[in-house]
């Protein structure tokens, strides 16, 4: 069974400055996770796994943006509308149930990618204020280390703790998702 790290300080260390009791936590499965403040009405995670697999065959998997639904079950589509030299655009749609409510979200993002590194999930339009997502990649061992932050402001107001604590009991659980379907390929 793999631990869950949690840090709301603002000084903890993302994994491309991680520790050696950080790295090991990774290395042994350890999910670390990082809270920020963000907007009123809105939520920020930042998330570090670990994946047994050499960056750039873990970057074949990441790009391969219609398989999110696997990894993220509430994600009900995603799919690339088109794309350009500097960025794919990507759409996205979700249903999330929240309290009582059943919500259905779609996002349109730009995305930019930096070869075997970095992807950024920027908002065009959509069912969000706002929305930004970074994954980054970097070695670590034999393997890589994944970073994952999300920064999201929904339409409806929502009080910030429902947003962070959805967050922060649902990136895990995605990331672990999308770790063991990673794998298995």
């Amino acid at each position: 069974m793999t631990e869950l790290t949690v840090s709301t300080s603002a000084d903890s260390a993302a994994v491309s400055e991680c520790n050696q009791t950080e790295k090991a936590a990774l290395l042994r499965g350890d999910i670390l996770l990082k809270t920020q403040s963000h907007t009123l009405w809105g939520g920020a995670v930042t998330a570090s796994i670990y994946l047994p697999l050499a960056r750039a065959k873990a970057w074949q998997q990441l790009t391969d943006y219609p398989r999110w639904v696997h990894y993220f079950p509430d994600v009900t589509r995603s799919e690339v509308l088109g794309f350009s030299q500097e960025a794919k655009r990507l759409y996205q749609a979700a249903t999330k149930a929240f309290l009582f409510l059943s919500v259905q979200v779609e996002i349109y993002l730009k995305v930019v990618e930096t070869l075997h590194r970095h992807i950024q999930f920027r908002l065009e339009k959509g069912t969000f204020l706002d929305f930004a997502a970074d994954l980054k990649l970097q070695d670590c061992g034999t393997g890589t280390a994944l970073t994952y932050s999300v920064r999201a402001t929904p339409t409806i107001p929502v009080p910030p703790m429902f947003i962070e604590q959805a967050m922060l009991l649902e990136l895990p659980a995605n990331l672990r998702q999308m770790r063991q379907i990673i794998c298995r390929y």
